[in-house]
């Protein structure tokens, strides 16, 4: 698939790789503590420009990219990656995504993520994309399943977020699954 992709349903907005002219929009929206709130612990808070930096370099290298900037109008609101996984696990990606908060409620990320299932299957050797919404994230799990992503399990007090243990979602899609829509 080449990039950029345009995202349906909304005009001017595409996925397309990050570059080091995105920093100061990553910035602007990845250093918000309620993006911080609903993504691993791995997600710099406060997001500083070091991160930022080593993050664009980070994923302009890899071929192809697993992960996109989310571009309205040109500037980077968001981002959002399929990120595979390695090993006995190598079938399988993991769909994570941001966008930054002056554009959420907007159906943006509903366009994002179904673009970005159909790119993960179009691009990678994989049968499976999973993703892991923390189960007070509803407006991710609606995400989720408006892109055709089943709730595969929950794992009861299996995850740690600020200090509150909660249970584990983890909703899935796989390659068979596009074929049948």
């Amino acid at each position: 698939m080449n990039l950029p992709i345009q995202t349906p349903g909304i005009p001017d907005l595409c996925m397309r790789p990050w570059t080091p002219e995105d920093l100061d929009d990553l910035l602007r929206y990845a250093d918000n503590p309620k993006i911080a709130a609903n993504l691993t612990d791995a997600f710099p808070s406060p997001y500083t420009k070091e991160a930022g930096l080593a993050f664009i370099a980070r994923v302009s290298a890899q071929q192809p990219n697993q992960i996109l900037a989310v571009s309205l109008s040109g500037r980077a609101i968001g981002s959002a990656g399929v990120h595979v996984k390695e090993d006995i696990s190598r079938l399988n990606a993991e769909l994570g995504y941001f966008l930054g908060e002056p554009y959420w409620g907007r159906g943006i990320m509903s366009g994002v993520v179904k673009t970005m299932i159909r790119y993960g299957f179009d691009t990678f050797p994989i049968e499976r994309i999973y993703a892991r919404p923390f189960p007070f994230n509803i407006a991710s799990q609606r995400i989720l399943e408006k892109a055709g992503m089943k709730l595969e399990a929950v794992i009861p007090n299996s995850l740690i977020k600020n200090g509150v243990v909660m249970d584990e979602r983890i909703y899935a899609i796989r390659r068979s699954d596009m074929k049948e829509r």
